[in-house]
C-alpha cells in the first residue's frame, strides 16, 4: 500500500477552500453590480416615459394656447394654464431635476395664460409657485427683462415706492412707462 502524503492534501484542500471563497466573494460582487444597473436603467426609463407624457401633455396645452390667441378667449387662456399646470404635477418629485428651463418656460406661459384669462389670483398663486420649485433661477424676454420682475410688477406684488422711477426694475421699457402713466395718473 502507498502512503498517503498529509501535507500535500492539507495544502491542496486549503487551496481549493480558497478559491470557492474567491469564486463565491467575485459572483456577490458580480451580482450587485447587475441588480444596481438594472435598478439605474429601470429608474432612467421611469425619467424617459414621464418626460415623453410630460412633452405630450404640454403640446396639447400649447394647442389650447394658439387657439385662445387666434380666438382671444379668456376661457383658453386659463384652460391652457391649467394644463400646463396638471403637466407639471403629473411630472412627480423623481423627475423634479430634468429639463428644468424646458418646464420653467411651460410654467411661465401658464402664468401670463392667467394673467391673460384675468384670473389674477391664479396668476400670484402659480408665480409663487414657480418662485418655489425654480429657487434661484429666471426666465427672461427677447429684451433681456426678467420674467418674474415683469410679473411681479404687472400683478402689483411690488409697492410703488419701491419702484423708484421704475429704473432699477429689470422689465421691459414699455412697461416701465405704462408704470409710469399709471403712477402719474393716480396722484394727479
Amino acid at each position: 500500500m502507498t502512503k498517503l502524503n498529509t501535507s500535500s492534501l492539507t495544502s491542496k484542500a486549503i487551496l481549493f477552500a480558497g478559491a470557492v471563497t474567491v469564486l463565491a466573494a467575485c459572483q456577490t460582487t458580480t451580482q450587485e453590480a447587475s441588480n444596481e444597473g438594472i435598478d439605474y436603467r429601470q429608474a432612467r426609463f421611469e425619467e424617459v416615459a414621464a418626460m415623453r407624457d410630460y412633452r405630450d401633455c404640454i403640446a396639447e396645452a400649447l394647442t389650447l394656447d394658439q387657439q385662445a390667441r387666434t380666438n382671444k378667449s379668456a376661457g383658453q387662456y386659463i384652460a391652457s394654464a391649467k394644463m400646463v399646470q396638471t403637466c407639471e404635477s403629473g411630472l412627480g418629485p423623481n423627475v423634479a431635476g430634468i429639463a428644468v428651463e424646458e418646464r420653467m418656460r411651460a410654467y411661465g406661459l401658464s402664468i401670463q395664460n392667467y394673467l391673460k384669462g384675468g384670473d389674477i389670483a391664479a396668476a400670484q398663486k402659480s408665480l409663487d409657485n414657480f418662485t418655489t420649485a425654480f429657487s434661484g433661477k429666471d426666465l427672461y424676454y427677447a429684451d433681456g427683462s426678467s420674467f418674474t420682475e415683469t410679473m411681479n410688477a404687472l400683478l402689483n406684488r411690488e409697492e410703488a415706492s419701491s419702484f423708484g422711477q421704475f429704473s432699477m426694475l429689470n422689465v421691459s421699457k414699455d412697461l416701465k412707462q405704462e408704470m409710469r402713466r399709471k403712477t402719474y395718473w393716480s396722484t394727479n
